[in-house]
């Protein structure tokens, strides 16, 4: 992997505080006006969410390809080095790690379905605790990826990832999935001996003072188990993005960009992503591949293997994954 950073942390810390901002500024917009008033979030809101979230990504990322044409010729380091080839590949970077992270999403579309399920949450409070959920990814992520950028300077620690994920997609294709019980999960039992929960959901409160004790409610314990998902599914996509790109600002940018449109994804799809079977299967191939980037196909490629085919091989094998999870709900329908 090339040790060489095109935007160093030292230089672009001004990027990181500006893009933060932003990302404060929209959510505060989401949720002060937009979703002041608990309601249900319908097909056609979720719609044109999914839209609106999908279009800031995709201009951001244009614009991230003109910066960084501007930009990269003026770097003394890259003298020398076909700079617009390089601003290329930094725009797709960005393109292939929003994709990688918008199809790993989906998974964390089936656990926020279980939840809601398991503790009765009405759908007009479900944005309120995905709203929170959401701002407490951003955090976990950043710090996640923080460490990642870290420890990928160390090529043990590339290769260890590498396996990690390879395991991980053998796992998705071969292993028959575990059903989700947030009673029995460790985190949310060791909530309920530390803090008392109220059986009753309260309005969109998360906790309710009760006789003088205060009580958290069955909101905030999904809210603490969504938290813990999504740690756990980070473990897999920061370590994915990583494989496309050594560039924490790139990982950084495209993880968060995607997040912010789950909870409109999740609206939209929530009903629907029964429909996607294959989809897992396509996902699995997909964490193989980019193990196999980080433990095999980099070195192989003389320190970085082609954004574009890394591009073309995930959006083929995603793309295929859903055509055949379509096909197959048909042939169900027709012979049904």
């Amino acid at each position: 992997m090339n040790d060489l950073l095109l935007f160093p942390f030292h230089e672009y810390w001004w990027f990181y505080a500006g893009f933060t901002l932003f990302v404060l500024a929209v959510l505060a917009l989401d949720l002060g006006v937009f979703h002041k008033e608990a309601h249900e979030v319908g097909m056609r809101e979720a719609a044109a969410w999914s839209v609106v979230w999908v279009v800031l990504a995709l201009a951001f990322n244009y614009l991230f390809y003109l910066y960084a044409a501007w930009k990269l010729p003026q770097v003394p380091a890259l003298a020398g080095l076909d700079h617009g080839q390089l601003a290329r590949d930094a725009g797709l970077e960005f393109l292939a790690g929003y994709v990688v992270e918008k199809a790993l999403a989906v998974d964390n579309i089936f656990v926020f379905v279980a939840v809601f399920s398991y503790f009765a949450v009405p759908p007009r409070y479900q944005h309120r605790v995905l709203f929170y959920g959401i701002l407490g990814a951003l955090v976990f992520r950043a710090l996640f990826i923080s460490l990642g950028a870290v420890l990928m300077q160390y090529k043990w620690v590339v290769l260890l990832f590498g396996v990690f994920l390879l395991a991980t997609g053998i796992k998705i294709l071969f292993l028959p999935e575990k059903p989700i019980d947030p009673e029995r999960n460790p985190v949310i039992r060791l909530l309920k001996r530390l803090v008392p929960v109220w059986p009753r959901i309260e309005g969109q409160r998360f906790w309710v003072r009760r006789d003088g004790v205060l009580y958290a409610t069955p909101l905030f314990v999904a809210l603490v188990f969504i938290e813990f998902s999504d740690i756990i599914f980070a473990i897999d996509s920061v370590p994915a993005i990583f494989a496309l790109t050594n560039e924490p600002l790139i990982v950084f940018t495209s993880n968060i960009f995607a997040i912010l449109g789950l909870r409109a994804m999740f609206f939209l799809l929530a009903n629907a992503v029964q429909m996607f079977h294959y989809l897992k299967y396509g996902l699995g191939v997909v964490l193989i591949f980019v193990g196999l980037k980080m433990v095999w196909l980099n070195q192989a490629f003389g320190g970085k293997f082609p954004i574009t085919w890394s591009l073309a091989i995930i959006g083929s094998v995603l793309a295929l994954s859903i055509l055949a999870s379509i096909a197959a709900r048909r042939r169900a329908a027709n012979a049904a």
